[in-house]
Protein backbone atom coordinates (compact mmCIF):
# COMPACT_ATOMS: atom_id res chain seq x y z
CA UNK A 1 0.00 0.00 0.00
CA UNK A 2 1.48 3.38 -0.97
CA UNK A 3 1.83 6.23 1.56
CA UNK A 4 -1.12 8.23 0.17
CA UNK A 5 -3.42 5.22 0.46
CA UNK A 6 -2.14 4.59 4.01
CA UNK A 7 -3.00 8.16 5.03
CA UNK A 8 -6.47 7.78 3.58
CA UNK A 9 -7.04 4.46 5.30
CA UNK A 10 -6.54 6.15 8.66
CA UNK A 11 -9.45 8.59 8.19
CA UNK A 12 -12.03 6.86 5.99
CA UNK A 13 -15.12 5.31 7.57
CA UNK A 14 -15.76 1.77 6.28
CA UNK A 15 -19.30 0.97 5.14
CA UNK A 16 -20.45 -2.44 6.35
CA UNK A 17 -24.06 -2.50 5.17
CA UNK A 18 -25.29 -1.79 8.71
CA UNK A 19 -27.92 0.76 9.77
CA UNK A 20 -25.29 3.28 10.91
CA UNK A 21 -23.45 3.42 7.58
CA UNK A 22 -24.69 6.88 6.66
CA UNK A 23 -24.84 8.48 10.10
CA UNK A 24 -21.90 10.76 9.23
CA UNK A 25 -23.65 11.97 6.08
CA UNK A 26 -26.96 12.55 7.87
CA UNK A 27 -25.08 14.52 10.53
CA UNK A 28 -23.34 16.62 7.86
CA UNK A 29 -26.74 17.31 6.26
CA UNK A 30 -28.14 18.98 9.39
CA UNK A 31 -29.19 22.54 8.60
CA UNK A 32 -28.66 22.10 4.86
CA UNK A 33 -31.26 23.32 2.38
CA UNK A 34 -29.98 21.25 -0.54
CA UNK A 35 -28.15 17.90 -0.52
CA UNK A 36 -26.59 16.84 -3.83
CA UNK A 37 -26.10 13.09 -4.31
CA UNK A 38 -24.07 12.24 -7.40
CA UNK A 39 -23.17 9.12 -9.36
CA UNK A 40 -20.12 8.18 -11.42
CA UNK A 41 -22.29 6.45 -14.01
CA UNK A 42 -25.92 6.38 -15.12
CA UNK A 43 -26.06 2.60 -14.84
CA UNK A 44 -24.71 1.40 -11.48
CA UNK A 45 -26.99 -0.42 -9.03
CA UNK A 46 -25.17 0.69 -5.88
CA UNK A 47 -25.40 4.38 -6.78
CA UNK A 48 -29.18 4.20 -7.19
CA UNK A 49 -29.75 1.99 -4.15
CA UNK A 50 -27.54 3.99 -1.80
CA UNK A 51 -28.95 7.35 -2.93
CA UNK A 52 -32.41 5.96 -2.22
CA UNK A 53 -31.43 4.77 1.25
CA UNK A 54 -29.84 8.11 2.13
CA UNK A 55 -32.82 10.02 0.76
CA UNK A 56 -35.25 7.93 2.82
CA UNK A 57 -33.35 8.92 5.95
CA UNK A 58 -33.23 12.58 4.96
CA UNK A 59 -37.01 12.53 4.46
CA UNK A 60 -37.78 10.57 7.64
CA UNK A 61 -35.24 12.09 10.01
CA UNK A 62 -34.47 15.55 8.63
CA UNK A 63 -37.75 16.62 7.04
CA UNK A 64 -36.65 16.92 3.43
CA UNK A 65 -39.61 17.69 1.15
CA UNK A 66 -38.58 16.74 -2.37
CA UNK A 67 -36.31 14.67 -4.59
CA UNK A 68 -35.24 16.48 -7.78
CA UNK A 69 -33.53 14.26 -10.35
CA UNK A 70 -31.73 14.41 -13.68
CA UNK A 71 -34.89 13.46 -15.55
CA UNK A 72 -37.45 15.18 -17.77
CA UNK A 73 -40.06 17.26 -15.98
CA UNK A 74 -43.27 15.70 -17.39
CA UNK A 75 -42.06 12.12 -16.87
CA UNK A 76 -41.06 12.87 -13.28
CA UNK A 77 -44.34 14.75 -12.72
CA UNK A 78 -46.23 11.56 -13.46
CA UNK A 79 -44.26 9.89 -10.65
CA UNK A 80 -44.87 12.90 -8.41
CA UNK A 81 -48.62 12.57 -8.87
CA UNK A 82 -48.40 8.87 -8.10
CA UNK A 83 -46.37 9.25 -4.88
CA UNK A 84 -48.70 12.04 -3.72
CA UNK A 85 -51.79 9.98 -4.55
CA UNK A 86 -53.20 12.48 -7.06
CA UNK A 87 -52.53 10.64 -10.33
CA UNK A 88 -54.34 7.94 -12.27
CA UNK A 89 -51.64 5.27 -11.91
CA UNK A 90 -52.40 2.60 -9.34
CA UNK A 91 -48.96 0.94 -9.29
CA UNK A 92 -45.41 2.29 -9.18
CA UNK A 93 -44.48 0.48 -12.40
CA UNK A 94 -47.31 2.30 -14.20
CA UNK A 95 -46.03 5.66 -12.96
CA UNK A 96 -42.64 4.93 -14.59
CA UNK A 97 -44.24 4.39 -17.99
CA UNK A 98 -43.57 7.98 -19.04
CA UNK A 99 -39.87 7.24 -19.51
CA UNK A 100 -40.02 6.13 -23.14
CA UNK A 101 -37.03 7.82 -24.74
CA UNK A 102 -33.39 6.73 -24.62
CA UNK A 103 -31.97 5.91 -22.10
CA UNK A 104 -34.99 4.19 -20.55
CA UNK A 105 -32.94 2.20 -18.03
CA UNK A 106 -31.79 5.40 -16.33
CA UNK A 107 -35.17 5.66 -14.56
CA UNK A 108 -36.99 2.49 -15.61
CA UNK A 109 -34.95 0.21 -13.37
CA UNK A 110 -35.62 -1.95 -10.33
CA UNK A 111 -33.97 0.40 -7.82
CA UNK A 112 -36.07 3.41 -8.86
CA UNK A 113 -39.18 1.21 -8.87
CA UNK A 114 -38.49 0.23 -5.25
CA UNK A 115 -37.88 3.84 -4.19
CA UNK A 116 -41.02 5.18 -5.88
CA UNK A 117 -43.06 2.49 -4.12
CA UNK A 118 -41.49 3.44 -0.78
CA UNK A 119 -42.18 7.14 -1.37
CA UNK A 120 -45.86 6.46 -2.06
CA UNK A 121 -46.16 4.39 1.14
CA UNK A 122 -44.32 7.03 3.16
CA UNK A 123 -46.58 9.84 1.97
CA UNK A 124 -49.67 7.77 2.72
CA UNK A 125 -48.42 7.14 6.27
CA UNK A 126 -47.79 10.88 6.79
CA UNK A 127 -51.28 11.73 5.53
CA UNK A 128 -52.80 9.01 7.74
CA UNK A 129 -51.03 10.35 10.84
CA UNK A 130 -52.15 13.89 10.07
CA UNK A 131 -55.77 12.77 9.63
CA UNK A 132 -55.67 11.05 13.02
CA UNK A 133 -53.99 14.02 14.71
CA UNK A 134 -50.94 11.93 15.51
CA UNK A 135 -47.38 13.34 15.63
CA UNK A 136 -45.47 12.98 12.36
CA UNK A 137 -41.71 12.58 12.12
CA UNK A 138 -40.56 13.78 8.71
CA UNK A 139 -42.65 15.26 5.92
CA UNK A 140 -44.47 14.18 2.77
CA UNK A 141 -42.14 14.43 -0.22
CA UNK A 142 -42.50 14.84 -3.98
CA UNK A 143 -40.50 13.68 -6.99
CA UNK A 144 -39.48 16.19 -9.67
CA UNK A 145 -37.40 16.37 -12.87
CA UNK A 146 -34.72 18.97 -13.59
CA UNK A 147 -33.80 18.22 -17.21
CA UNK A 148 -34.92 19.79 -20.50
CA UNK A 149 -35.02 17.09 -23.16
CA UNK A 150 -38.82 16.75 -23.15
CA UNK A 151 -39.79 19.47 -25.64
CA UNK A 152 -42.54 17.44 -27.34
CA UNK A 153 -43.95 15.96 -24.13
CA UNK A 154 -43.93 19.38 -22.49
CA UNK A 155 -45.84 20.91 -25.41
CA UNK A 156 -48.46 18.20 -25.01
CA UNK A 157 -48.64 18.85 -21.24
CA UNK A 158 -49.11 22.62 -21.63
CA UNK A 159 -51.85 22.21 -24.22
CA UNK A 160 -53.63 19.53 -22.17
CA UNK A 161 -53.66 21.89 -19.18
CA UNK A 162 -54.96 24.84 -21.21
CA UNK A 163 -57.63 22.82 -23.01
CA UNK A 164 -59.06 22.06 -19.58
CA UNK A 165 -58.53 25.46 -17.95
CA UNK A 166 -58.45 28.09 -20.74
CA UNK A 167 -59.58 26.72 -24.14
CA UNK A 168 -59.17 30.02 -26.00
CA UNK A 169 -55.58 30.40 -24.84
CA UNK A 170 -55.02 26.76 -25.78
CA UNK A 171 -55.91 27.53 -29.42
CA UNK A 172 -53.54 30.49 -29.63
CA UNK A 173 -50.62 28.72 -27.93
CA UNK A 174 -51.16 25.58 -30.03
CA UNK A 175 -50.67 27.74 -33.12
CA UNK A 176 -47.41 29.07 -31.70
CA UNK A 177 -46.11 25.60 -30.86
CA UNK A 178 -47.17 24.50 -34.36
CA UNK A 179 -43.89 26.06 -35.48
CA UNK A 180 -42.21 22.75 -34.60
CA UNK A 181 -44.52 20.60 -36.72
CA UNK A 182 -42.42 20.97 -39.88
CA UNK A 183 -39.63 19.06 -38.10
CA UNK A 184 -41.83 16.03 -37.44
CA UNK A 185 -41.20 16.00 -33.69
CA UNK A 186 -37.47 15.38 -34.25
CA UNK A 187 -35.71 17.76 -31.87
CA UNK A 188 -32.24 16.92 -33.15
CA UNK A 189 -33.37 17.72 -36.70
CA UNK A 190 -34.78 21.01 -35.45
CA UNK A 191 -31.48 21.80 -33.74
CA UNK A 192 -29.43 20.99 -36.83
CA UNK A 193 -31.58 22.95 -39.29
CA UNK A 194 -32.47 25.92 -37.08
CA UNK A 195 -29.03 26.13 -35.48
CA UNK A 196 -27.26 26.14 -38.85
CA UNK A 197 -29.62 28.73 -40.34
CA UNK A 198 -30.99 26.24 -42.89
CA UNK A 199 -34.50 26.93 -41.57
CA UNK A 200 -36.25 29.47 -39.38
CA UNK A 201 -36.35 28.92 -35.64
CA UNK A 202 -39.21 28.94 -33.12
CA UNK A 203 -37.64 31.23 -30.53
CA UNK A 204 -40.19 34.04 -30.78
CA UNK A 205 -43.12 31.62 -30.65
CA UNK A 206 -42.01 29.79 -27.48
CA UNK A 207 -41.27 33.06 -25.68
CA UNK A 208 -44.66 34.47 -26.70
CA UNK A 209 -46.40 31.31 -25.46
CA UNK A 210 -44.69 31.58 -22.07
CA UNK A 211 -45.56 35.27 -21.78
CA UNK A 212 -49.21 34.57 -22.60
CA UNK A 213 -49.42 31.77 -20.06
CA UNK A 214 -48.05 34.12 -17.40
CA UNK A 215 -50.54 36.76 -18.47
CA UNK A 216 -53.43 34.34 -18.02
CA UNK A 217 -52.33 33.22 -14.54
CA UNK A 218 -54.74 35.35 -12.49
CA UNK A 219 -57.67 34.32 -14.70
CA UNK A 220 -56.84 30.63 -14.59
CA UNK A 221 -56.14 30.67 -10.86
CA UNK A 222 -59.54 32.10 -10.01
CA UNK A 223 -59.87 28.73 -8.34
CA UNK A 224 -58.38 28.68 -4.87
CA UNK A 225 -56.30 26.02 -3.27
CA UNK A 226 -52.91 24.35 -3.41
CA UNK A 227 -54.10 21.85 -6.03
CA UNK A 228 -54.83 24.62 -8.58
CA UNK A 229 -51.51 26.28 -7.77
CA UNK A 230 -49.61 23.00 -8.21
CA UNK A 231 -51.29 22.37 -11.57
CA UNK A 232 -50.45 25.85 -12.86
CA UNK A 233 -46.87 25.50 -11.64
CA UNK A 234 -46.56 22.26 -13.61
CA UNK A 235 -47.85 23.92 -16.79
CA UNK A 236 -45.66 26.97 -16.24
CA UNK A 237 -42.58 24.83 -15.74
CA UNK A 238 -43.33 22.92 -18.94
CA UNK A 239 -43.65 26.21 -20.82
CA UNK A 240 -40.31 27.39 -19.39
CA UNK A 241 -38.78 24.07 -20.37
CA UNK A 242 -40.03 24.47 -23.96
CA UNK A 243 -38.42 27.89 -24.18
CA UNK A 244 -35.11 26.64 -22.77
CA UNK A 245 -35.16 23.40 -24.77
CA UNK A 246 -35.67 25.34 -28.00
CA UNK A 247 -32.50 27.30 -27.28
CA UNK A 248 -30.65 24.18 -26.15
CA UNK A 249 -31.37 22.24 -29.33
CA UNK A 250 -30.57 25.28 -31.46
CA UNK A 251 -27.11 25.54 -29.87
CA UNK A 252 -26.23 21.85 -29.36
CA UNK A 253 -24.37 21.47 -32.66
CA UNK A 254 -22.04 24.41 -32.04
CA UNK A 255 -18.44 23.59 -31.24
CA UNK A 256 -18.51 25.38 -27.88
CA UNK A 257 -19.85 24.98 -24.34
CA UNK A 258 -23.16 26.78 -24.92
CA UNK A 259 -25.52 23.81 -24.81
CA UNK A 260 -23.95 22.25 -21.69
CA UNK A 261 -24.18 25.55 -19.82
CA UNK A 262 -27.76 26.15 -20.97
CA UNK A 263 -28.79 22.73 -19.73
CA UNK A 264 -27.27 23.13 -16.27
CA UNK A 265 -28.55 26.69 -16.02
CA UNK A 266 -32.03 25.29 -16.71
CA UNK A 267 -31.55 22.68 -13.97
CA UNK A 268 -30.58 25.39 -11.49
CA UNK A 269 -33.49 27.60 -12.49
CA UNK A 270 -35.86 24.67 -12.06
CA UNK A 271 -34.42 23.86 -8.64
CA UNK A 272 -34.88 27.45 -7.44
CA UNK A 273 -38.40 27.75 -8.84
CA UNK A 274 -39.36 24.41 -7.29
CA UNK A 275 -38.00 25.51 -3.92
CA UNK A 276 -39.88 28.81 -4.16
CA UNK A 277 -43.12 27.03 -5.08
CA UNK A 278 -42.85 24.45 -2.31
CA UNK A 279 -42.00 27.13 0.24
CA UNK A 280 -44.98 29.24 -0.80
CA UNK A 281 -47.46 26.34 -0.77
CA UNK A 282 -46.00 24.09 1.87
CA UNK A 283 -44.18 26.54 4.19
CA UNK A 284 -40.66 25.20 3.60
CA UNK A 285 -38.62 23.19 1.14
CA UNK A 286 -35.46 21.15 1.61
CA UNK A 287 -34.48 19.25 -1.50
CA UNK A 288 -32.33 16.21 -2.33
CA UNK A 289 -30.88 16.28 -5.86
CA UNK A 290 -29.86 13.16 -7.81
CA UNK A 291 -27.66 13.66 -10.87
CA UNK A 292 -24.33 12.63 -12.34
CA UNK A 293 -21.11 13.68 -10.63
CA UNK A 294 -20.30 15.79 -13.68
CA UNK A 295 -23.40 17.91 -12.96
CA UNK A 296 -23.28 18.00 -9.15
CA UNK A 297 -19.58 18.37 -8.42
CA UNK A 298 -18.30 21.95 -8.60
CA UNK A 299 -17.22 22.34 -12.24
CA UNK A 300 -14.81 25.14 -11.28
CA UNK A 301 -12.63 22.48 -9.61
CA UNK A 302 -12.33 20.37 -12.80
CA UNK A 303 -11.03 20.51 -16.34
CA UNK A 304 -14.65 21.22 -17.34
CA UNK A 305 -14.39 24.61 -15.70
CA UNK A 306 -11.06 25.27 -17.40
CA UNK A 307 -12.78 25.09 -20.78
CA UNK A 308 -15.61 27.41 -19.75
CA UNK A 309 -18.27 24.94 -18.56
CA UNK A 310 -20.22 25.41 -15.37
CA UNK A 311 -22.80 23.10 -13.80
CA UNK A 312 -25.62 22.98 -11.29
CA UNK A 313 -23.20 21.92 -8.55
CA UNK A 314 -21.17 25.11 -9.00
CA UNK A 315 -24.31 27.25 -9.18
CA UNK A 316 -25.75 25.62 -6.04
CA UNK A 317 -22.49 26.24 -4.17
CA UNK A 318 -22.48 29.89 -5.24
CA UNK A 319 -26.15 30.40 -4.33
CA UNK A 320 -26.52 28.37 -1.11
CA UNK A 321 -22.96 28.40 0.24
CA UNK A 322 -22.71 26.46 3.50
CA UNK A 323 -26.42 25.54 3.26
CA UNK A 324 -25.58 22.98 0.56
CA UNK A 325 -23.84 19.60 0.79
CA UNK A 326 -22.36 17.85 -2.27
CA UNK A 327 -21.56 14.13 -2.13
CA UNK A 328 -19.91 12.30 -5.03
CA UNK A 329 -19.87 8.55 -5.72
CA UNK A 330 -16.96 6.56 -7.17
CA UNK A 331 -16.20 2.97 -8.13
CA UNK A 332 -13.05 1.11 -9.18
CA UNK A 333 -14.39 -1.86 -11.18
CA UNK A 334 -17.42 -4.04 -11.83
CA UNK A 335 -20.23 -3.90 -14.39
CA UNK A 336 -22.44 -1.10 -15.66
CA UNK A 337 -25.56 -0.71 -17.79
CA UNK A 338 -24.71 1.55 -20.70
CA UNK A 339 -24.90 1.76 -24.48
CA UNK A 340 -22.14 1.80 -27.09
CA UNK A 341 -23.85 4.55 -29.10
CA UNK A 342 -26.62 7.10 -28.66
CA UNK A 343 -30.04 5.47 -29.07
CA UNK A 344 -28.34 2.07 -28.92
CA UNK A 345 -29.58 -0.87 -26.83
CA UNK A 346 -28.81 -1.18 -23.13
CA UNK A 347 -25.81 -3.44 -22.61
CA UNK A 348 -24.23 -4.88 -19.48
CA UNK A 349 -20.57 -3.89 -19.78
CA UNK A 350 -17.46 -4.57 -17.77
CA UNK A 351 -16.04 -1.49 -16.01
CA UNK A 352 -12.30 -1.48 -16.30
CA UNK A 353 -10.21 -1.01 -13.13
CA UNK A 354 -9.40 2.63 -12.35
CA UNK A 355 -6.34 3.94 -14.18
CA UNK A 356 -3.05 4.72 -12.49
CA UNK A 357 -3.09 8.35 -11.34
CA UNK A 358 -6.85 8.40 -10.77
CA UNK A 359 -8.84 8.91 -7.59
CA UNK A 360 -10.46 5.54 -8.28
CA UNK A 361 -7.09 3.77 -8.19
CA UNK A 362 -6.06 5.63 -5.03
CA UNK A 363 -9.28 4.61 -3.27
CA UNK A 364 -8.87 1.01 -4.40
CA UNK A 365 -5.36 0.91 -2.95
CA UNK A 366 -6.68 1.62 0.56
CA UNK A 367 -7.89 -1.99 0.61
CA UNK A 368 -11.25 -0.90 2.10
CA UNK A 369 -14.07 -2.15 -0.17
CA UNK A 370 -16.65 0.54 0.61
CA UNK A 371 -16.22 3.74 2.57
CA UNK A 372 -17.31 7.28 3.43
CA UNK A 373 -14.72 10.04 3.11
CA UNK A 374 -15.23 13.57 4.39
CA UNK A 375 -12.95 15.60 2.12
CA UNK A 376 -12.49 18.30 4.77
CA UNK A 377 -12.26 16.39 8.05
CA UNK A 378 -8.46 16.39 8.16
CA UNK A 379 -6.18 19.16 6.74
CA UNK A 380 -3.51 16.67 5.68
CA UNK A 381 -6.06 14.57 3.77
CA UNK A 382 -7.59 17.67 2.19
CA UNK A 383 -4.14 18.73 0.96
CA UNK A 384 -3.46 15.22 -0.36
CA UNK A 385 -6.74 15.04 -2.27
CA UNK A 386 -6.40 18.59 -3.59
CA UNK A 387 -3.51 17.46 -5.78
CA UNK A 388 -5.14 17.20 -9.19
CA UNK A 389 -5.87 13.65 -10.34
CA UNK A 390 -7.93 11.93 -13.00
CA UNK A 391 -11.56 11.11 -12.25
CA UNK A 392 -13.83 8.80 -14.25
CA UNK A 393 -17.26 9.68 -15.59
CA UNK A 394 -19.45 7.10 -17.35
CA UNK A 395 -22.66 8.48 -18.81
CA UNK A 396 -25.27 6.60 -20.81
CA UNK A 397 -22.52 5.62 -23.27
CA UNK A 398 -19.46 3.66 -22.19
CA UNK A 399 -16.55 2.93 -24.51
CA UNK A 400 -13.89 0.99 -22.60
CA UNK A 401 -11.56 0.85 -25.62
CA UNK A 402 -11.10 4.63 -25.52
CA UNK A 403 -11.66 5.02 -21.78
CA UNK A 404 -8.86 7.51 -21.07
CA UNK A 405 -9.99 9.90 -23.80
CA UNK A 406 -13.74 9.28 -23.44
CA UNK A 407 -14.32 8.96 -19.72
CA UNK A 408 -11.62 10.69 -17.67
CA UNK A 409 -11.19 14.32 -16.72
CA UNK A 410 -9.00 16.06 -14.16
CA UNK A 411 -10.30 17.40 -10.87
CA UNK A 412 -9.37 18.61 -7.39
CA UNK A 413 -11.70 16.47 -5.28
CA UNK A 414 -12.05 18.59 -2.08
CA UNK A 415 -13.02 21.60 -4.16
CA UNK A 416 -15.41 19.51 -6.25
CA UNK A 417 -17.24 17.65 -3.44
CA UNK A 418 -17.67 17.91 0.31
CA UNK A 419 -17.55 14.13 0.67
CA UNK A 420 -17.25 10.89 -1.28
CA UNK A 421 -18.94 7.50 -1.04
CA UNK A 422 -16.70 4.89 -2.65
CA UNK A 423 -17.88 1.41 -3.65
CA UNK A 424 -14.89 -0.47 -4.99
CA UNK A 425 -16.76 -3.20 -6.89
CA UNK A 426 -20.18 -2.38 -8.29
CA UNK A 427 -22.71 -4.04 -10.57
CA UNK A 428 -24.98 -2.95 -13.37
CA UNK A 429 -28.37 -1.49 -12.57
CA UNK A 430 -31.17 -3.83 -13.71
CA UNK A 431 -33.49 -2.36 -16.38
CA UNK A 432 -37.18 -3.17 -16.11
CA UNK A 433 -36.93 -4.35 -19.73
CA UNK A 434 -34.02 -6.79 -19.83
CA UNK A 435 -33.19 -7.03 -23.53
CA UNK A 436 -31.17 -9.70 -25.31
CA UNK A 437 -28.23 -7.27 -25.50
CA UNK A 438 -28.33 -6.74 -21.73
CA UNK A 439 -28.77 -10.42 -20.85
CA UNK A 440 -25.85 -11.38 -23.09
CA UNK A 441 -23.58 -8.77 -21.55
CA UNK A 442 -20.64 -9.23 -19.19
CA UNK A 443 -21.58 -10.41 -15.71
CA UNK A 444 -19.97 -11.64 -12.52
CA UNK A 445 -20.67 -15.22 -11.44
CA UNK A 446 -22.37 -13.84 -8.31
CA UNK A 447 -24.76 -11.60 -10.25
CA UNK A 448 -28.42 -11.98 -9.13
CA UNK A 449 -30.45 -14.16 -11.46
CA UNK A 450 -33.80 -12.46 -10.96
CA UNK A 451 -35.38 -9.05 -10.69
Amino acid sequence: MNSDATLLRNVILPLTGGPSDFDALIDRAKGKEVVLLGEASHGTHEFYRIRAEITKRLIRESGFHAVAVEADWPDAHRINRYVRGTGRDSEAIEALAGFRRFPQWMWRNTDVLDFVGWLRNWNESVADHERKGMPVQGAAAGFYGLDLYSLNASIEAVLDYLHENDPEAAKRIAERYGCFEQFGGDTRRYGLLAGSGMSGDCQREVIAALVELHGRKSTILGKDGAKASDEFFDADQNARLIRNAEEYYRTMFRQDVSSWNLRDQHMMQTLLLLREHLTRNHSSARIVVWAHNSHLGNAAATSMGARGEFNIGQLVREHFGSKALAVGFTTHHGTVTASSDWDGPAERKRVRPGLEGSYERLFHETGVPNFWLDCHSDPEITALLRQTRMERAIGVIYRPDTELQSHYFRSSLPDQFDAILHYDETRAVEPLERTVDWEAGEVDETYPSGL
